[in-house]
């Protein structure tokens, strides 16, 4: 178990980039390892036959996981492993109770193929946004090195503005064009 924490933590402190999918991907870890532990430590009940549970109530029907319960009937029965779904000749979906007798069979499945495909759209969703991040961090270098090159040529223009400034005063000078006033007109020496 404590190595178990110790991976949670070990994942948590990943770079951000992926922060997030590995928090959700350590929690269901984590869950299902707690999950099997719970199921692991339970005793199982002694095995009864579903059928002898006809005519009760569904929560002594419900007691034995392998047991469906149809409610107008009252009968407790084997679930059909071999088909996924129960047939509606056994009982229909939105009269069968299995795990729990608040809720049928219908409004489960349809519950559980939500929740799977809000998952799957989150996952999706993540990994969307850590590739973007991921190119986004790319682009932001590929900025940076243009912005880098477009100051070294400023930089360089610069230069030789200034250079050329001074040969240009170096001229004025040899040859008697200088002046000391810059606003003094060229025709008043």
């Amino acid at each position: 178990m404590v190595s178990v924490r110790s991976m949670v933590s070990t994942r948590l402190t990943m770079s951000r980039v992926n922060r997030a999918p590995a928090f959700v991907l350590a929690l269901l870890f984590y869950c299902c390892i707690n999950f099997t532990e719970a199921q692991t430590s339970t005793p199982s009940p002694a095995p009864t036959s579903c059928a002898s549970k006809s005519n009760t109530t569904c929560d002594e029907c419900l007691q034995n996981v392998k047991c469906l319960w149809c409610t107008p009937t009252k009968q407790c029965m084997d679930y059909p492993v071999k088909s996924i779904l129960p047939p509606s000749s056994v009982c229909p979906l939105n009269d069968a109770r299995w795990g729990v007798c608040w809720v049928n069979f219908q409004i489960l499945i349809i519950t559980m193929s939500v929740l799977g495909g809000v998952i799957i759209v989150a996952m999706i969703v993540c990994c969307c946004c850590c590739c973007r991040k991921k190119e986004r961090a790319g682009n932001n270098k590929e900025d940076e090195k243009v912005e880098r090159q477009n100051r070294a040529r400023k930089n360089r223009q610069k230069e030789r503005r200034t250079e050329m400034h001074l040969r240009h005063d170096e001229i004025r000078t040899k040859y008697g064009l200088a002046k000391d006033n810059p606003y003094a007109r060229m025709d008043d020496r």
